[in-house]
């Protein structure tokens, strides 16, 4: 059998937010409500709390799977994409060293799986009187490579219509959108429990929604629960930090601007209850947000700022 090095595996989605495909385990939490009224989920009984509440919980991952399957025998090794999302995705794979194949180090092989689909990257073959080594590396992005930001009209403000609130974080402003796909993303301070409505019509392709976990560390970055929206032209729209096991939507579910998908929380890297938005495209082998603008009084369009109070029309 080959003797095998095994590579970096890297995943780029929009908000850093894709799934792994998992098993579902059963857990309780604590559920109680912190100093400032908003609504907490722990692992851990806090100390002093009143009213704390023990909550049992499902944690299953419904994602789709998007892989690069490796497979093979003593003379042959394939490297095969797996795409189960149900938008097309820009699949990279790099071998960076080989040795006793018949390829060299750095070869660069980039493929576009359509949606539910699979497909051989590349077969090697066992070229050499040594036992095969090599070294590699995936990545890919969700969405057909140069899709264009063209919506028909403003987004909708992702609340109630006619209610108000604050933009705690929006371009130029980069305090925690410093990567390219949050760069644009808008931050409201929508208190933990508000009702969140689809800013504009597309296909739900994937979600979260069994996370209770939320502080402000990184290392919750892959925590956060959200639901992702295909646009018609190609781009996604990122709800993220939601409730938990407040999702409203189901992977393949066509929704309409203004539908209610799910509700506002705290989980996920994030100092307090808000909704993170963004509208991210595929601009190749990079996720990255685009600018976008809310409908106003009288069909206006609203840039949003920091610090601004956003209504919904």
């Amino acid at each position: 059998m080959p003797k095998v090095t095994r590579g970096v595996t890297s995943l780029v989605a929009p908000g850093a937010i894709l799934l792994l495909s998992g098993l579902a385990t059963a857990a309780s939490v604590y559920k109680y409500r912190d100093a400032n009224g908003n609504l907490v989920y722990a692992e851990q009984k806090p100390s002093g709390a009143t009213s704390t509440e023990t909550v049992p919980v499902t944690l299953e991952n419904k994602a789709p799977r998007i892989a690069v399957d490796r497979t093979g025998d003593a003379e042959h090794l394939q490297f095969e994409a797996v795409n189960e999302c149900l938008c097309a995705v820009e699949f990279e794979l790099r071998i960076l060293e080989a040795h006793n194949l018949d390829i060299p180090g750095n070869a660069v092989y980039r493929y576009t799986l359509q949606a539910q689909s699979r497909q051989q990257l590349v077969q090697l073959t066992h070229d050499g009187a040594g036992a095969p080594d090599f070294r590699y590396t995936w990545k890919a992005i969700l969405g057909m490579p140069g899709a264009q930001h063209l919506p028909h009209e403003p987004y909708r403000a992702p609340f109630a219509i006619g209610a108000s609130y604050l933009v705690s974080q929006a371009f130029p402003t980069r305090i925690t959108h410093d990567t390219p796909e949050a760069q644009y993303a808008v931050d409201i301070a929508l208190p933990d429990g508000t009702p969140v409505y689809a800013a504009r019509e597309g296909t739900v392709i994937n979600l979260r929604h069994d996370s209770f976990r939320g502080a402000a560390t990184p290392l919750l970055l892959d925590q956060a629960n959200m639901v992702e929206i295909l646009h018609d032209d190609g781009t996604i729209g990122v709800y993220a930090h939601l409730h938990w096991d407040s999702v409203r939507v189901q992977p393949g579910q066509h929704v309409q601007r203004g539908e209610y998908i799910a509700d506002s929380g705290n989980t996920g890297f994030t100092t307090g209850a808000h909704l993170h938005f963004a509208v991210i495209r595929n601009a190749g082998m990079a996720a990255i947000s685009v600018p976008i603008q809310f409908a106003g009084p009288g069909a206006t369009a609203v840039t949003p700022q920091q610090s601004m109070m956003l209504t919904a029309y």
